[in-house]
């Protein structure tokens, strides 16, 4: 028996959940336009973005902007309102990895004298949840919340590593090679797999001014109950200029190994 829509409950019976209420699913789709490189939109290219109907996507910037999520600058462009940054706050203080992984990650950053880092994959870009960071490091303008793209970052490269074939397809599948990056990042996806291959043959991952020129750093991943992919990854950023590889695959792999194994203990007791 077919299942009746009525305009009041907007609920449709979707496989894999329950149900899926339509209004909500378009309010969201419409705040996951929104990333660094995209800070404010005109409605028109909301609707082209999403396939949602000019009225439609009116009435629901409209209501998201009653919430604060949303907000109108003069000009008439919509941008994130102030309530997603509370949620991404609360989100991220409300982490369990977040949470565990605090104190290492201060004593390792202490003991290595150098920035760290925690990660994780989403999509083709690495989340940053959490960021310690040393003030000599030159490096773009990375904080908690900042992504970056996963082919060319330590941490990115390591958790495209443990993914499968069809997965590692699906994730970059928006990704440009041509894009904005370093002297040393991967031209394109075969020239990527061939980095993975070695990444998971040894346990880590090393980025040699992949990011950007004067940057590399080394990763390595963080396991939660599943031992057979990571929850997240860590990794010690440093200038070109104070380190070079050898370090990076010798004292401080190990110190970052350490500090891994301790935020994977703690994960596993929870």
């Amino acid at each position: 028996m077919k299942a009746e829509i009525t305009p009041e409950t907007d609920v449709v019976p979707k496989t894999g959940s329950r149900y899926r209420i339509e209004a909500l699913a378009k309010g969201l789709d419409v705040l996951r336009l929104f990333d660094e490189s995209t800070t404010s939109l005109k409605l028109r290219e909301i609707c082209d973005r999403t396939g949602i109907p000019m009225p439609t996507a009116f009435r629901v910037v409209a209501t998201l902007e009653e919430g604060g999520y949303l907000e109108r600058s003069s000009d008439g462009s919509i941008r994130p309102g102030i309530a997603v940054l509370q949620l991404g706050s609360a989100a991220l203080r409300g982490s369990s990895i977040v949470q565990l992984s605090e104190q290492p990650l201060r004593h390792l950053a202490e003991e290595s004298g150098e920035t760290v880092n925690l990660g994780v994959l989403v999509g083709d870009r690495v989340l940053y949840l959490a960021r310690l960071r040393n003030s000599d490091l030159v490096t773009a303008n990375i904080q908690v919340g900042s992504t970056l793209p996963a082919a060319y970052t330590s941490m990115g490269k390591l958790l495209l590593a443990y993914l499968s074939e069809a997965e590692l397809m699906s994730a970059l599948q928006g990704h440009d090679f041509a894009s904005h990056a370093g002297p040393n990042a991967a031209t394109s996806l075969d020239d990527l797999r061939e980095r993975l291959s070695t990444i998971r043959d040894q346990g880590y991952s090393l980025q040699d001014q992949e990011v950007a020129a004067g940057l590399r750093s080394v990763s390595v991943p963080v396991f939660g109950p599943d031992a057979a992919r990571p929850a997240a990854a860590i990794n010690i950023a440093v200038a070109s200029t104070r380190h070079d590889l050898d370090s990076l695959r010798g004292p401080l792999l190990e110190k970052i190994r350490k500090t891994a194994d301790l935020i994977s203990r703690l994960l596993r007791s929870t």
